[in-house]
């Protein structure tokens, strides 16, 4: 061939051996993009996963009594508000025993001071764990898988030091600690990364929250906080925000929740920044049925549960109920 030739000479040889080629490399495409597609079938595949349902990822943490199921106490004092409603419930005792291990899943999703009411407060945290341990509680672990870095976040708005100093072990998310979980028949958490690693050998659940508003979902409470227990592109399931806090109050079955409304924001949830956002509304909440606490908690945002329809949802799907005033709550007033 010339060098001055672009292209080799096409003959019958050389047609052939091109098209062997190209056949070869179209086989091999093939049968990557065949193992990719069965990988994307195995690990996220439509319907019903098979003929057996998955198992829950998370076990069922309520206590089964038929004790009070909510409090609702005001005053500006989180822990006496927090010990007042949990004497009301019965006493920390009824739902911590002897030997249990318990985590306590707080809102630490951002990293901002306590001042500004975008995280579980520190107060709120600390007493938890040293109620429990108080109780007979072997271990506290205190968690959340924050939008920020971890770190940072459990450092600013401090939950780490709170925790550290009232006894309890602060659990940081490591990559270890994700592990795919399902919500038997659900529709968005299926075989989803979730932080599960901290749950091994976990008997009690408690999640603490504060009353936020929340600019896709109308307002951030008890079940939104479960949103912390998912890894992975989480931020896809803002299409259907109402959605997957239904799922999530599906999925996790808490011992009981506290939602702090000792101050509450109001707007530019829920991650706020100006002390502008938020309003004294002094009520702290501890209930066994997080929908209740969630409908109550919208009236402190001058809402109803009808303003946010997941609650709705959820009620009709045997989470809880709407009608937080049929529970008949224990009221009292520690100002």
């Amino acid at each position: 061939m010339s060098p001055d030739a672009p292209f080799p000479p096409i003959g019958p040889e050389a047609t052939r051996r091109a098209f062997l080629r190209r056949a070869l490399k179209a086989g091999a495409a093939i049968a990557a993009t065949g193992g990719l597609a069965a990988w994307l079938w195995d690990r996220h595949p439509p319907g019903t996963l098979g003929l057996r349902a998955p198992a829950s990822a998370l076990p069922d943490f309520r206590v089964s009594d038929a004790g009070r199921r909510m409090a609702i106490v005001t005053g500006t004092d989180r822990v006496r508000t927090l010990r007042r409603a949990l004497e009301a419930m019965g006493g920390i005792g009824r739902f911590i025993k002897r030997g249990d291990r318990v985590i306590v899943k707080v809102n630490a999703a951002f990293a901002a001071p306590s001042v500004l009411c975008a995280t579980t407060h520190p107060d709120v945290a600390a007493e938890l764990v040293r109620l429990c341990l108080g109780a007979g509680a072997a271990k506290v672990l205190v968690t959340d898988n924050p939008i920020n870095d971890p770190e940072s976040c459990f450092a600013l708005s401090g939950i780490a030091a709170s925790v550290g100093a009232a006894g309890g072990a602060l659990v940081l998310p490591r990559a270890a600690d994700f592990a795919d979980g399902s919500l038997p028949g659900g529709r968005l958490i299926r075989n989803w990364p979730m932080l599960l690693g901290p749950f091994r050998g976990v008997t009690k659940l408690i999640g603490a929250a504060p009353v936020k508003h929340h600019a896709r979902a109308g307002a951030s409470m008890t079940i939104k906080n479960w949103y912390g227990l998912l890894g992975g592109r989480r931020n896809q399931f803002h299409q259907d925000i109402n959605g997957i806090i239904v799922e999530l109050a599906q999925l996790v079955r808490p011992t009981f929740v506290v939602l702090d409304g000792t101050m509450s924001m109001l707007t530019n949830g829920p991650t706020g920044g100006s002390l502008a956002d938020l309003k004294p509304t002094h009520t702290l909440v501890v209930s066994t049925d997080p929908v209740a606490a969630d409908a109550f908690g919208a009236t402190l945002l001058g809402r109803t549960f009808h303003d946010l329809p997941y609650l709705s949802r959820a009620a009709q799907l045997g989470c809880g109920t709407t009608d937080f005033g049929a529970l008949q709550p224990a009221r009292d007033d520690v100002s």
